[in-house]
């Protein structure tokens, strides 16, 4: 299955105006960069992937996700099927600017 179009779309449009702000197809997905570091991406399964501490992971939306049955540190995921309004999105996209923006500059 490939990444959710519109789902891309809408974060594209709520990153529009973020400095540094790439995208790049990987995995079969389509991951959101800001100076480098991958924020959310809408994942290959249909999911949102977003980067994000422990605390911000804890959002009722947002599950550790998983690669080759084991959990990613750092990395959780939306329910494919998840019904995100534009309010969740935003929340969720805004964890994940909040995350990256604590990592160290890219070379």
């Amino acid at each position: 299955m490939a990444y959710d179009e519109v789902l891309a779309r809408r974060i594209r449009q709520l990153l529009a105006d973020q400095p540094g702000a790439t995208e790049r197809a990987m995995f079969g997905g389509l991951g959101f960069m800001v100076d480098g570091h991958l924020a959310v991406a809408a994942g290959s399964r249909g999911a949102l992937m977003v980067r994000a501490d422990e605390t911000d992971g804890a959002h009722p939306l947002l599950a550790p996700m998983q690669m080759r049955g084991r959990t990613t540190s750092g990395w959780y995921e939306t329910a494919p099927d998840a019904e995100l309004t534009d309010e969740d999105l935003a929340e969720l996209v805004e964890m994940g600017l909040r995350r990256v923006a604590t990592l160290p500059p890219k070379g």
